[in-house]
């Protein structure tokens, strides 16, 4: 027995010593490596690959899309008031700088011949325009066209090689979908910030004629204007467009304009210079308990009309006053921002059927709707 603990502790000294003399001079054949100190160190996994992405980054998305993504100076020459040369006038109220305005918004390259995409708030009446491109190049940048009723422009631009953003589709977007927001805030440079789709088809926000806003809690701030509301592929989803604040800064509720809605304008902007809408030439009213009573109306759903333009395609088709709209050519119509939409999409001196209540009687009138007129800030 006493030879056997002799031969057993003599085979481990062995061994121990052999690991010894392994670990110093060849320690990789035991899966150890000297770190840069001169210690023995665990063999590190390899390095990850520069181009791998890590697990949840946006990182494709963000560059796929922001190269077509660029920033828009814009200046306006100084008004000169009509009595700043009376002496007079400037010893009481001062000299009037001469000092041109600027602005700052962002706008989105959507064909590789320089049309771009942007809000017309960021143009509007400026006199000359500035586009940089995320490559660093400069361009003047001239309007193609403008549609206030939408808060929409499109500009052009001459240069080479232009990065094109891929149009997504808005019409597939759920509440909760993950989205970015790219633009030039503050006019500190391109920047990309994420979040989700907060709601859809958000109306009744007085910013335009027409709302169909996408909602987003990715951080808007002013200069995103005109900017790109992406998907995780880095597809184009909508147009950056307002932000509720109290601060001037964003606030979690920022509005983008839906691709869709925005890919009929460009259309219409390219082709004829202008955006055709239908038009009927009545005013609506969300229908409530006061108005139902008021008229007789015994239903919850509809548009009321309270008003008809006097030989208006509406009074030429038999509309009346407190008659309730509820389909246009068959869709069916909950509130005032749906008929506006509903009707300003049919197309002028096309016949629709029209589905609307008079008191307790279904009615089905065919309306020939003619072409919106222009509102007077579009004429302007």
């Amino acid at each position: 027995m006493k030879r056997f603990w002799l031969l057993f502790s003599q085979a481990v000294t062995v061994l121990l010593a052999a690991y010894f003399v392994v670990g110093t001079l060849k320690p990789e054949w035991l899966g150890y490596r000297p770190s840069r100190s001169g210690m023995i160190a665990l063999l590190e996994a390899p390095a990850s690959s520069p181009t791998a992405v890590p697990p949840g980054s946006f990182r494709l998305a963000a560059q796929k899309a922001s190269a077509a993504v660029v920033s828009i100076n814009t200046s306006k020459a100084a008004r000169k008031h009509p009595r700043s040369n009376d002496p007079w006038f400037n010893f009481f109220f001062g000299e009037q700088g001469n000092e041109p305005q600027v602005g700052l918004g962002s706008g989105v390259i959507v064909s590789a011949s320089g049309y771009i995409l942007t809000n017309n708030h960021v143009v509007e009446g400026a006199d000359e325009i500035e586009v940089i491109l995320n490559d660093s190049r400069h361009a003047r940048a001239k309007v193609i066209g403008t549609d206030p009723d939408s808060d929409l422009a499109v500009l052009k631009i001459e240069l080479d090689r232009l990065p094109v953003i891929v149009l997504g589709s808005s019409d597939s977007l759920q509440v909760g979908d993950q989205v970015l927001a790219i633009g030039n805030p503050f006019g500190v440079g391109q920047t990309v910030t994420g979040g989700i789709v907060s709601a859809l088809g958000r109306n009744q926000l007085g910013i335009n004629t027409f709302e169909n806003f996408i909602q987003t809690d990715a951080a808007i701030n002013p200069g995103n204007s005109g900017g790109a509301l992406v998907d995780t592929h880095g597809n184009l989803l909508g147009i950056n467009t307002a932000i509720y604040s109290r601060s001037g800064g964003s606030m979690g509720i920022g509005f983008a304009i839906p691709v869709a809605t925005a890919k009929l304008v460009m259309e219409g902007l390219l082709k004829d210079g202008q955006v055709t809408r239908g038009w009927i030439g009545v005013e609506p009213s969300d229908l409530s308990p006061e108005l139902a009573e008021t008229f007789g109306v015994k239903t919850d759903n509809g548009v009321i009309i309270t008003g008809v333009m006097q030989n208006a395609p509406a009074a030429q088709a038999g509309i009346r006053p407190g008659d309730v709209i509820v389909r246009v050519a068959g869709k069916s119509i909950g509130n005032v921002a749906e008929l506006l939409s509903a009707v300003a999409a049919l197309k002028p001196g096309s016949a629709t059927t029209f589905g609307l209540l008079r008191r307790e009687q279904k009615l089905e009138l065919s309306v020939t709707p003619a072409a919106r007129p222009k509102t007077r800030r579009a004429a302007q």
